[in-house]
């Protein structure tokens, strides 16, 4: 755990920001992994970005073209999977695959806990550019069980998507013989090290924590049956030995902002206003849920939606560092009334025992948070240090 807590010199991010760790194995009172800080101050994902501005990306485009020559087909069948939603990144990421390098990609979603209306509309337009596509839908009694277990044990309520969003794109693959997973965004670029999508996460069962609580103890606690829980199991190793998993975003040079305007000229919706707690309209837009997962974010690390948008577009040379820490300060932490009441209805929470909750989680960081005067307040933030 890091005690000490620093921003980068760069960007807004601190060295409280997690990395990609094992879902599975997150038991309550567990810490994920921290991003890197160097001795000059700055966050791994910053270097990243230099690495990025230095890289000869027509070469990189030329091996990913090496890349996927093995894999084509020219039988009717699908040779590639891209896992999306339809948002601004899986349209670009469906397009390049389809368009640029002639692949013939299978479109597969793993729907949110409740659809936004925007997120819907986009859906729709993404598939309706010329792709097939497949949407796998969890039984929501069990998806609603596991984000109040989530939420209660981890405080991470977004964990259920987050298991469907990284194991089922390979363990479909595997099923319908599909030997390619290809993401687009690379996590890299926001952790600094090699991102999730090429971590292949398997386990026995019987380790298997799912909300934080044992694969055993959900069946028997929650009287649960094997097949209520399989959709959210990561692939076997039979499974993963077949399906080779890569991001676009290691081959071309990904930009949110790009990859948004590419999205919009061909169907994509923005918000109509900024998104809850950022100052931005078009990132995480097709989950209710989404503005919780973010609130939670802000209490585990101190670092809401707005420190992470704005960090990427500091690197991406869209915001001077002085500009995001005035929107960092603005909107961080922001969590509406209507939201709250929506997400405790959702996980079967009195809106006190959410709040209690809540309150449990910063009373339990206190090297982030102390209360004074009533009131609670981070320790440490960036407009404090700048």
């Amino acid at each position: 755990m890091t005690e000490t807590i620093r921003f980068c010199r760069h960007c807004v991010i601190s060295n409280q920001r997690p990395v990609a760790s094992q879902e599975y194995l997150r038991a309550p009172g567990s810490e994920p992994d921290r991003i890197g800080f160097d001795a000059e101050g700055v966050c791994a994902a910053c270097r990243v970005a230099e690495r990025k501005a230095a890289t000869d990306w027509r070469a990189r485009e030329a091996t990913l073209r090496e890349f996927l020559e093995p894999f084509r087909r020219f039988d009717g069948r699908p040779d590639v999977i891209c896992p999306g939603s339809g948002g601004k990144d899986s349209v670009y990421a469906a397009h390049l695959l389809k368009h640029t390098f002639g692949m013939h990609p299978l479109c597969v979603t793993w729907a949110p806990h409740a659809y936004t209306a925007v997120g819907w509309r986009n859906y729709g337009a993404w598939l309706a550019g010329g792709f097939d596509g497949v949407l796998v839908t969890p039984n929501p009694q069990v998806h609603r069980l596991l984000t109040r277990l989530a939420f209660l044990n981890l405080l991470h309520p977004f964990q259920p998507f987050v298991l469907g969003q990284r194991s089922l794109a390979p363990r479909l693959a595997a099923r319908f013989g599909v030997p390619l997973v290809m993401y687009g965004e690379n996590d890299e670029e926001y952790e600094g090290r090699a991102g999730w999508q090429e971590k292949k996460e398997t386990a026995p069962v019987e380790t298997l924590r799912l909300g934080g609580v044992l694969y055993e103890q959900l069946l028997t606690d929650q009287k649960l049956d094997p097949a209520d829980l399989e959709v959210y199991l990561p692939p076997t190793e039979e499974e993963a030995a077949c399906v080779t998993v890569r991001a676009l975003g290691a081959y071309v040079p990904w930009q949110p902002q790009a990859a948004y305007y590419f999205a919009a000229e061909r169907g994509f919706e923005a918000n109509e206003e900024r998104t809850e707690g950022t100052y931005s309209k078009y990132n995480s837009i097709d989950d209710r849920l989404d503005p919780l997962h973010y609130f939670t974010a802000w209490i585990k690390f101190g670092l809401g939606r707005a420190s992470y948008d704005a960090a990427q577009e500091i690197r991406n040379g869209h915001l001077m560092r002085e500009e995001g820490v005035a929107l960092v300060r603005r909107y961080d932490g922001e969590l509406r009334e209507a939201t709250v009441l929506w997400a405790a209805e959702y996980m079967g929470l009195a809106e006190a025992d959410f709040w209690a909750a809540i309150d449990a989680a910063r009373a339990a960081r206190p090297r982030l948070w102390t209360r004074e005067d009533g009131a609670w307040r981070l320790r440490r933030a960036v407009w404090e240090t700048s």
